[in-house]
């Protein structure tokens, strides 16, 4: 089915699952209110044609963005799927009656711990994420903001956004009602090309699509900005303030930019801890490498002497991101960087194996990229 052609009963689902939970007091959240007895939060086009994870556009008031909602439970921790466990997130059931805040708190740095690894500073992490729970901000937490606010927890791309708060890279979460969330619209999307409907995009020849992409594209300085947004996000879940995070989905059409050309990530769903990866990887069964693979970026190696994969990655995210910016960024660039931008993109692409083994390396070349990058655009308004 086409995108934005689900039945219209499917379309208002979310709507009708949310605001029923929250009367009977299971859920609450800041949007709650807005949504269900106000209405002036709504629903608008539909972009996905799976009813089981939706995404709306959304309008709050004088606030346009985007609606995020998940309907059903996907295979607790499935390969194929999203490494995350929806059945516990939908059934709201967490924490339970007559839990302390002391006790949610805990519960909180213990899933974090799980998600993340042992990091310094996760009581940090829980401050903030209390605060957000606290959704009519009166200071105290109540059992249904509780709820939804541990619903949140169990997705890849909240925890990302917590994470990344102070850097410009995620969009902003502007409101949540228990696991439907709102976050800022970012207006640009993919990174490069252009959007067509499925029914012209089955006719295209691929060569002739690649040349459509770079068509629709910025100029070459307001492109050497937004690479520069991606370049940065890479060094942020790099051994950033929360661990590491693995990016295992670096197609275009999973990040875009906005007025002013800053890089944002428009699906942070395939964005996971490092920790919680290798943790689940290890235990999937294999024959070949290829049983290895998560997301379409993150594959490690079968051993075959156990049958089960290896925790660590063939490819850092470094070299993929490279990998994605190569045709963008090469394209139009200026005569006097264009041979060294070339010559450093593909060492980059070149990266293999564990950043660990090669952590001087992978920091050479990222500051390098972003040095030459930067030099060149410093001095124009379009920096």
């Amino acid at each position: 089915m086409a995108k934005g052609l689900l039945p219209w009963g499917v379309l208002r689902k979310p709507l009708y699952v949310q605001c029923d939970k929250y009367r009977k007091g299971i859920i609450d959240g800041s949007a709650c209110s807005s949504m269900c007895e106000k209405e002036t939060l709504y629903l608008g086009k539909c972009f996905t044609a799976k009813p089981s994870s939706q995404v709306y556009s959304g309008n709050w008031g004088d606030l346009q963005g985007v609606i995020k909602c998940q309907m059903e439970e996907a295979p607790h921790y499935e390969l194929g799927g999203e490494m995350e466990p929806r059945k516990e997130a939908a059934a709201f059931n967490k924490p339970t009656k007559g839990t302390s805040v002391e006790k949610f708190r805990e519960m909180i740095i213990n899933h974090l711990k799980a998600k993340v690894g042992d990091q310094a500073n996760l009581a940090d992490l829980a401050t903030q994420v209390l605060s957000i729970a606290d959704a009519n901000k009166d200071g105290h937490i109540s059992l249904p903001e509780a709820r939804s606010i541990w619903a949140l927890l169990q997705l890849n791309e909240f925890l990302l956004a917590l994470v990344l708060r102070d850097r410009e890279h995620t969009p902003k979460l502007l409101g949540f009602c228990g696991d439907l969330y709102m976050m800022e619209k970012v207006p640009y999307s993919p990174l490069y090309g252009i959007s067509v409907p499925w029914i012209i995009e089955v006719w295209i020849p691929a060569g002739l699509r690649r040349s459509m992409d770079q068509w629709f594209t910025p100029s070459w300085p307001h492109k050497a900005k937004i690479s520069i947004g991606l370049l940065e996000l890479v060094e942020d879940i790099f051994h950033g303030t929360f661990g590491s995070f693995l990016m295992c989905d670096v197609s275009t059409t999973t990040f875009g930019y906005n007025d002013r050309h800053d890089f944002k990530v428009m699906d942070a769903r395939y964005i996971i801890p490092e920790a919680t990866f290798q943790e689940r990887i290890r235990q999937q069964r294999c024959d070949v490498d290829e049983d290895c693979l998560y997301g379409t970026d993150c594959l490690t190696s079968c051993d075959l002497t156990k049958h089960r994969c290896t925790p660590e990655v063939t490819r850092p995210n470094l070299a993929k991101a490279c990998d994605t910016l190569k045709d963008y960024i090469l394209r139009g660039a200026p005569s006097d960087v264009s041979e060294e931008l070339e010559k450093q993109l593909y060492a980059c692409i070149a990266l293999k194996g564990s950043v660990e083994q090669m952590e001087i390396e992978h920091s050479l070349i990222l500051n390098n990229l972003k040095t030459l990058l930067w030099k060149k655009i410093s001095h124009t308004k379009d920096s």
